[in-house]
């Protein structure tokens, strides 16, 4: 009887080492995640508005946008909560609002209005003499993904953004104002996912 060829069990392998990696690519990308991406998309405040006469009016009007950009995954929210600040320091809290929880499907969009009477005096002291304002926002919510029937754990979501407003009490920036987050929570799930299916290829290639 002839011995089998060794290039025959190279070719076994290498063709079981590739499906392998293969399978681990397409595993890694089915858990991999993107983070809801949030902006202000409106920012009045009336009583700054200087065409207004006499104007006492605290309420600050606002609308949130949030978008998931993954195209197979949904995302659950917990309750969203703002908290404004004056600018730069952050060092007087002027308000709060909450967004109540919700569920995003897959590449959909949130509008989320809301309004809130802001701290009276701090709203003066932070109003510049020729009627301009500066005022920081932070966004603190929970995030779990649905991925087909399966919900990964939560996922702390910090983000936050400076926001500039005019004389007539609208932002200056015309677009929608993008909350942006130094935290690297999320980045680090996704490296341990990364490291998790690395582990199976390794434990599979030692076998």
């Amino acid at each position: 009887m002839a011995d089998p060829q060794p290039g025959g069990c190279c070719r076994c392998c290498c063709s079981f080492i590739f499906t392998l990696g293969l399978t681990a690519l397409f595993m890694w990308l089915s858990l991999r995640t993107d983070n809801p991406t949030c902006y202000i998309q409106y920012f009045y405040l009336p009583g700054l508005n200087t065409t207004l006469k006499n104007s006492t009016n605290n309420t600050l009007v606002i609308e949130l946008r949030l978008e998931n950009g993954n195209k197979d995954k949904g995302i659950y929210y917990d309750a969203i909560n703002l908290t404004f600040y004056d600018f730069p320091n952050k060092s007087h809290l002027m308000g709060n609002y909450t967004i109540p929880g919700f569920y995003q499907g897959h590449k959909k969009k949130a509008t989320k209005p809301g309004s809130l009477a802001l701290n009276k005096t701090l709203l003066s002291q932070a109003t510049y003499p020729n009627g301009t304002a500066k005022f920081h926002v932070d966004l603190a919510t929970a995030v779990r993904f649905k991925i087909m029937a399966w919900k990964t754990k939560r996922h702390k979501l910090d983000v936050g953004s400076d926001v500039d407003v005019n004389n007539q009490g609208i932002k200056t920036y015309e677009k929608k104002i993008k909350l942006r987050s130094g935290a690297s929570g999320h980045k680090r799930y996704c490296a341990q996912m990364g490291a998790l299916v690395s582990s199976v290829v390794l434990v599979f290639l030692d076998f």
